[in-house]
């Protein structure tokens, strides 16, 4: 999480009605964002996504919410099994398909429930035996453990603590490295395990978060930017990756040295007031879920 100075949730309200009255029309993300200087990222901190944002600020998004029918979904789901002629994954569908993964979601359970309720949908229509012919043999589908079945959710992070104890009791190979639990974020397959990786996921993030890097370098503090604070206005800020929050402390840098901590996961109870702290794990669940 990002700790400190985000605006609080009447604040993105009054700007989401601010920029529908400039623009006559209630604003799309990339208007409210240009117009406020908000990210996305900031409303969603207090609210589930960007439409409910828009609808407690009394308005209206232009998006069309029509109810969609199971055949309509399933039917797109197949044309992209036709093109890529494979199943495809939580994340390739939200690419190239017409509607978002958490619609299928909604509608049937879990992602690797699909195949099946598309092999239901498709029984006996002949425009669709080539697509059927894709997909694995009824048994299988019905056979897919659990834990496999949540990974391809594409929602590992949640997945990840269903996985029982006894799944997780395997030896560790000396030889070879070692990952984080699996998130498909985008181009990132599993989370950081160090500090390193904090770092590769802060720069795919980092312009949604209203950041714009200067300079990394190996001395302290790690990283120059400059951020958003209104449109059109940018200040510069020093910003300290680490794994954990605490290891600043336990490196012992100064705490007067840094605006920032960028961490994966924010550990430290006893952060200094004016350390703002940027949690990746909670961003990324947030920058997710404005996806589906």
């Amino acid at each position: 999480m990002i700790s400190k100075s985000l605006p609080d949730k009447q604040e993105v309200l009054d700007a989401i009605r601010q920029a529908a009255q400039t623009l006559g029309h209630p604003p799309s993300r990339s208007e409210f964002k240009a117009k406020s200087g908000m990210t996305e990222y900031q409303v969603l901190k207090h609210f589930p996504s960007w439409r409910e944002a828009v609808r407690v600020a009394g308005l209206e998004p232009d998006a069309t919410n029509i109810k969609l029918d199971d055949d309509d979904l399933l039917q797109d789901w197949g044309e992209l099994v036709r093109k890529l002629r494979q199943i495809p994954t939580r994340d390739q569908y939200r690419r190239e398909g017409k509607y978002s993964p958490g619609v299928f979601e909604r509608h049937f359970g879990p992602w690797s429930a699909v195949p099946g309720k598309f092999r239901n949908f498709a029984q006996g229509k002949a425009q669709w035996e080539d697509v059927l012919a894709l997909l694995p043999p009824a048994t299988l589908l019905k056979r897919t453990p659990v834990s496999s079945a949540r990974m391809e959710s594409g929602n590992s992070l949640e997945a990840a603590s269903h996985v029982t104890t006894s799944q997780q009791r395997h030896s560790k190979l000396n030889d070879r490295p070692t990952y984080g639990n699996p998130i498909d974020f985008r181009g990132l397959r599993h989370e950081p395990v160090n500090e390193d990786g904090v770092v590769f996921l802060f720069g795919m993030v980092a312009r949604e978060l209203g950041y714009m890097v200067e300079a990394v370098q190996a001395g302290f503090p790690d990283c120059e930017a400059k951020r958003q604070i209104q449109p059109g206005k940018w200040q510069r800020v020093r910003i300290e990756f680490e794994f954990e929050s605490r290891n600043f402390r336990d490196h012992g840098h100064p705490e007067n040295g840094c605006d920032v901590i960028v961490c994966w996961r924010h550990n430290w109870q006893d952060c200094p007031a004016h350390l703002e702290v940027v949690e990746l794990a909670s961003v990324i669940k947030s920058l997710a879920k404005s996806e589906d």
